[in-house]
């Protein structure tokens, strides 16, 4: 066991309830704090002398100047397996052209899957932890990381396969989830409900028998998938084995509904949901899932998190970090821009990157810090923690603990 500290202050994030909204005066802050770790679990949480008079001849690992610690962040929806680059797909958008005209152009969605595909694995293993490791910068530790640039067996396979192997070039914690159904690929001949069972038939068996996901993703729009033919393809991935989480809400309303009715872990994007259908989400187990990212890559309206906060959701935030609408990648900058537009509180912000995003995981080990957790947690250099909002992610991570142990 050791003892590591003394911490200014830590946030502890411990006894905050799952749903709902949250005050900062929630929140159990313990001055000139320390915390007991054994192996990779939290022993205890306390006053920092106290733990060391206790423990008399606990190992001491010295925190040298002013630093607070929180849970380190989890982000819950990332795309961050892919080839290629769609900057030009941001100047056009930006310019005003359309995502028809866009994508005619030769960029969109069908751009990262044919550079995807054409990628190396070498080089798609590369950047996937390039992009892994800019993420434990930040504090996170916790990565949910999607298939959907293949679309086609063999290429959804790889990228699955690639996750798998990053798993091994990195102590933070990588949750795959299979987006096969992203959208109907330009080359495959049939109709989207033929393209969603060739999924269900010819990938999904192959995920399960490999191990390569236990969770299945969807995107549902008029660009993607359509209601029906979505929920009829969710239940068939669930009776397989797959936790399922949806895509939904992001340009029209409706979606987030099949989410609840077909036990979806969480419903992501929400942009487009409406009064009647938050009401439908805050009274289910489904996580809300905000995408600040999408909202600022596109410049389209934010998640109503205030609204499902409010009614009594379950909120999370993560970054949707992709090639095409979010490229930014920088949890902390748009949660903190997020929480400005929504007015969340500090609480609900830092809930909404730890243990309720751990939550739209099926992880409960983690994102707190009490006993029995898991001991991954963030350090940052300033005497109030306060500030990480504040700064808008410009205040870095000073250390970064994976297990109990400095990454």
């Amino acid at each position: 066991m050791k003892l590591i500290g003394p911490f200014k202050q830590v946030v502890t994030l411990a006894d905050l309830p799952l749903r709902g909204k949250l005050s900062d005066e929630q929140l159990e802050i313990i001055v000139d704090g320390g915390i007991v770790v054994d192996q990779n679990t939290i022993q205890k949480v306390g006053h920092f002398e106290a733990l060391k008079t206790e423990n008399p001849n606990i190992e001491i690992e010295q925190i040298d100047g002013e630093q607070i610690v929180l849970p380190a962040f989890v982000d819950s929806h990332t795309h961050i397996c892919f080839g290629g680059n769609r900057a030009n797909d941001f100047a056009m958008r930006n310019a005003g052209k359309t995502y028809l005209e866009i994508a005619e152009s030769g960029g969109g969605i069908w751009s990262s899957v044919q550079h995807t595909r054409n990628a190396s694995e070498e080089e798609l293993l590369k950047t996937l932890v390039e992009r892994i490791n800019f993420l434990i910068d930040l504090g996170i530790t916790t990565i949910e990381v999607k298939s959907g640039y293949g679309l086609d067996a063999e290429n959804e396979l790889k990228m699955l396969r690639i996750i798998k192997k990053a798993q091994h070039e990195t102590k933070a914690s990588l949750v795959p989830t299979c987006l096969s159904a992203h959208l109907k690929p330009r080359d495959f001949e049939g109709s989207n409900p033929e393209y969603l069972e060739y999924i269900i038939t010819e990938i999904l068996p192959k995920v399960k028998e490999e191990g390569l996901a236990d969770r299945v993703d969807i995107f549902i729009e008029k660009s993607a998938f359509q209601p029906e033919e979505s929920k009829e393809f969710l239940l068939k991935a669930k009776a397989l084995g797959f936790e399922i989480t949806v895509h939904a809400d992001q340009f029209t309303p409706g979606s987030s509904r099949i989410a609840v009715q077909v036990g979806a872990k969480s419903a992501d994007h929400l942009e487009a949901t409406i009064d009647e259908d938050i009401q439908f989400l805050a009274e289910s187990d489904t996580v809300a899932t905000a995408l600040p990212g999408a909202s600022l890559g596109l410049g389209e309206k934010f998640t109503p998190a205030r609204k499902l906060l409010d009614a009594g959701a379950i909120v999370a935030i993560a970054s949707d970090w992709n090639p095409g609408s979010a490229p930014m990648g920088n949890l902390i900058t748009q949660a903190s821009i997020l929480a400005t537009f929504q007015k969340l509180t500090t609480a609900e912000v830092l809930a909404g990157m730890t243990f309720r995003a751990a939550y739209a995981l099926n992880l409960e080990d983690r994102g707190q810090l009490k006993a029995g957790k898991k001991a991954d947690f963030v350090t940052f250099k300033t005497n109030n923690f306060q500030n990480i909002l504040y700064n808008q992610g410009s205040l870095k991570a000073e250390h970064v603990y994976i297990d109990g142990n400095k990454t």
